[in-house]
């Protein structure tokens, strides 16, 4: 079997950033399918709490530079790289002044959700593409954990379809129990579109919340992880129901859980 490329993307990652359960399992994950052969690649946020000096972090000067359309508004994308401590691991890290300075993740030292968090994700989204594009490396799988990587595979089956890097990747999109209450205000869909993308293909987020994102990721990825241990609202356990390529995986033991994706990512890939 052919070794498989595997690009994770992710809101967080132990050790660099722990707010919800999506760090520990992209810090397992990746290890346990490079000890079985496979070649990654993790991309997260680099949010503002994540202490550069402490982890290492640099920037990559060859991949930065590239500005990100974000609506009318185009923003500088900066890439910066740190290894993970005991493993032989590289996390790419999207950073933009105006969106990941500040000291905190989704919600201000007073618990009130960022409004610009919808211009964050699809910043973050557009951004992990533009930077596997310029490194040149070709997933086989994208994987996209928690709802702000939700745009990830509906931006594959459009702008990035024909594009030599991602023409044969397939997406796997897991839901996580992260869900607000906000909604975001502004023009969402016209902030989110790319090239080949019309209004049709985003009536899921006119609901401009987080269900919105999460159907996104579910109705254009390949295949929707739902985390058994997980306990969902009413509306986004539906959805599970409503898509058949949904997949349940239990995390009862770490070797089980692994394997489980072990077994997807192949599936998937042939």
């Amino acid at each position: 079997m052919s070794k498989l490329r595997i690009l994770y993307a992710a809101t967080e990652i132990n050790p660099f950033l722990q707010t919800t359960k999506v760090a520990e399992f992209l810090r397992m994950l990746p290890q346990g399918m490079q000890e079985r052969g496979m070649e990654i690649r993790i991309f997260v946020p680099r949010f503002g709490l994540i202490n550069e000096r402490k982890n290492r972090l640099h920037e990559v000067v060859r991949l930065s530079g590239i500005n990100i359309a974000v609506g009318e508004e185009e923003k500088p994308l900066i890439i910066k790289v740190a290894s993970i401590p005991n493993a032989k691991l590289q996390v790419y890290f999207i950073d933009n002044e105006d969106y990941f300075h500040r000291k905190s993740v989704l919600v201000d030292k007073d618990n009130k959700f960022h409004a610009d968090n919808d211009e964050r994700a699809i910043f973050f989204c557009k951004g992990v593409l533009e930077t596997v594009k310029k490194l040149g490396w070709q997933p086989d799988i994208v994987h996209c954990n928690d709802w702000m990587t939700g745009l990830i595979p509906m931006y594959l089956k459009t702008t990035y379809k024909k594009d030599p890097i991602f023409k044969d990747a397939k997406s796997m999109f897991t839901v996580y129990n992260n869900g607000f209450d906000h909604k975001f205000e502004g023009d969402l869909l016209e902030k989110v579109k790319m090239l080949d993308i019309e209004d049709s293909m985003l009536t899921h987020l006119k609901t401009a919340d987080f269900e919105g994102f999460v159907k996104m990721g579910m109705e254009y990825a390949d295949i929707v992880v739902r985390p058994q241990e997980e306990n969902f609202s009413e509306n986004i356990a539906a959805l599970f129901t409503k898509y058949t390529k949904t997949r349940q995986i239990s995390n009862d033991s770490d070797e089980n859980f692994l394997d489980a994706h072990y077994d997807l990512y192949n599936e998937l890939a042939n």
